[in-house]
C-alpha cells in the first residue's frame, strides 16, 4: 500500500509527552481502522534532516489521534518539539523486529521461557528489553536479566 503524506509539527502538549497529530482524513485514507500498525517516515520540512522510519501504533491524546514520539526517537530522527516536519504514513504488515540482547535471550532460554517471551505482545517484549538495556551498572543489568527470566518463566507478561 502506498503511503499518505502530510505536513505537521512535533507537538508537546503537556509534560514530556511529545507526538505527531494524525488528521482524521489521513487516518481514513489509510483505510485500516483507528489504531493500525503504521510505518512512519519523518524528516524536517526544511530538509535539514534525513528521513527516519519506524513502526508504531497511534494513540489518543486529548481527543486527537497522535503518533508517540519518544525522546529516543526524537534524537534518532533529529527532531525537537515545534519542528515542522514532512510525514509519510503507511500501514505496516508487521512490527519492526526487536533486537533482544544476548544476555537476556540466554537467560530466558535457560529458564525455559523463550516460547512464552516470543508469544508476548510486541509492546510487552519491548518493555522487558528496554528495562534491561536502561540499567546503568553491570550488576543492575545482571539483576534485571535474572529477574526478567524468572518472571517470564513464571508466566508474567509484564514486570
Amino acid at each position: 500500500m502506498r503511503g499518505v503524506k502530510y505536513r505537521a509539527a512535533v507537538l508537546n502538549p503537556r509534560g514530556n509527552a511529545t507526538g505527531i497529530e494524525v488528521p482524521a482524513d489521513v487516518l481514513d485514507a489509510l483505510g485500516a481502522g483507528k489504531r493500525p500498525l503504521l510505518q512512519v517516515t519523518v524528516a524536517r520540512a526544511d530538509g535539514s534532516t534525513l528521513p527516519y522510519t519506524w513502526t508504531t501504533t497511534p494513540g489518543s491524546m486529548g481527543g486527537a489521534v497522535m503518533i508517540p514520539l519518544s525522546s529516543e526517537l526524537r534524537t534518532a530522527a533529529g527532531l525537537a518539539a515545534g519542528d515542522e516536519i514532512d510525514v509519510e504514513l503507511a500501514v505496516a504488515s508487521e512490527p519492526a523486529p526487536l533486537a533482544v540482547p544476548e544476555d537476556l535471550a540466554t537467560a530466558v532460554a535457560a529458564a525455559g521461557a523463550t516460547a512464552f517471551f516470543e508469544g508476548l505482545a510486541p509492546s510487552h517484549r519491548k518493555e522487558w528489553v528496554r528495562w534491561v538495556e536502561e540499567a546503568k551498572k553491570a550488576d543492575t543489568r545482571a539483576s534485571r536479566v535474572a529477574q526478567a527470566a524468572e518472571a517470564l518463566a513464571a508466566g508474567k507478561p509484564r514486570r
